[in-house]
């Protein structure tokens, strides 16, 4: 079910790594190779993918290649989002991949672009339009965030909320589709780009929009998606069995899987940001959950237990 697993999200954004314990992102730079060692170990051939990077630096991932993590990948990848959070033009996205390219060999994903419907929804579509003018033929892969509008009452995932302004709001706004159900005008111009563009959805735990969200990407035409499975939410009840009804939904699409967030009594602090205290913690998760979902074809070797 998985042809890719990406190591961590946005590393390089204080909302999903913490810099004030790892200011240099040595343990980072650790815990990827960790990870990337042990899913090469379940299975060689999933790709291995280092989280997109947001802001698009690429002092960011000479760091990586000086920390050895780019010899463990397969692909790098990188988040823009210019008519809402990023301060360049949206006319840029072919210079800020010429920018990651001058620095490493490896295949550069688009692994999250998008545009919120914050202040009109007209402005969603103009952007769609652009962004696939832009990138396709000139990205690996492009994957549209996101299908859905993240619901009010859950919360974005960054760290200053409501005193983020404006800028934390559109990320309820971000989706193809309003948190009602009812399509924006941009779904309709987005099927005019499927499969070239795939999409980005994070399913939360226990998500009721699971199988609404496959029935309407087969619709679309989507092929691959990304999403992700989180080592916090393995130490709910019943993890693995949301996990299972999840990726067996998903097993129709080539599926890139994020694996992150820090389980708050595992990480040096109690953040899904944090750092693990152990490191091999999270690469028994990520190797797990390749075992179960991207077995190898012929697979004689009893599946690994997580170490704790």
């Amino acid at each position: 079910m998985i042809e890719a697993a990406m190591i961590w999200n946005e590393p390089n954004n204080k909302s999903h790594w913490d810099p004030a314990i790892d200011p240099e992102w040595v343990r980072f730079g650790q815990m990827v190779n960790l990870a990337a060692d042990a899913i090469a170990e379940a299975n060689p051939d999933v790709i291995r993918v280092l989280g997109g990077i947001s802001p698009i630096d690429p002092s960011f991932m000479n760091r990586m290649k000086r920390y050895g993590v780019l010899d463990r990948v397969n692909a790098v990848a990188v988040h823009g989002f210019p008519l809402d959070w990023n301060l360049w033009s949206i006319h840029e996205w072919p210079k800020k991949l010429d920018e990651i390219r001058a620095v490493t060999d490896l295949p550069v994903w688009v692994s999250e672009v998008g545009i919120s419907t914050f202040g009109a929804e007209e402005v969603q579509v103009w952007g769609l339009q652009r962004t696939a003018e832009l990138l396709k033929g000139n990205a690996e892969r492009i994957q549209w965030y996101s299908l859905f509008d993240l619901p009010q009452e859950w919360g974005a995932t960054t760290r200053h909320r409501e005193a983020e302004g404006s800028s934390y709001y559109r990320h309820f706004y971000m989706g193809l589709v309003r948190e009602d159900g009812t399509p924006k005008p941009s779904l309709e111009e987005f099927a005019k780009h499927t499969p070239e563009m795939g999409l980005v959805q994070w399913f939360h735990y226990l998500d009721p929009r699971l199988d609404d969200a496959v029935k309407l990407m087969k619709q679309l035409g989507v092929t691959h998606l990304r999403t992700g499975l989180s080592w916090a939410d393995s130490f709910r009840p019943d993890a693995l069995a949301w996990f299972d009804r999840q990726m067996a939904a998903l097993e129709d699409f080539k599926v890139t899987v994020t694996f992150c967030f820090t389980p708050e009594h595992r990480g040096v602090a109690p953040h899904h940001t944090s750092p693990p205290q152990v490191p091999e913690e999270f690469a028994a998760f990520c190797a797990q959950m390749i075992e179960r979902y991207a077995p190898r074809s012929v697979q004689a070797e009893k599946p690994r237990e997580l170490v704790y």
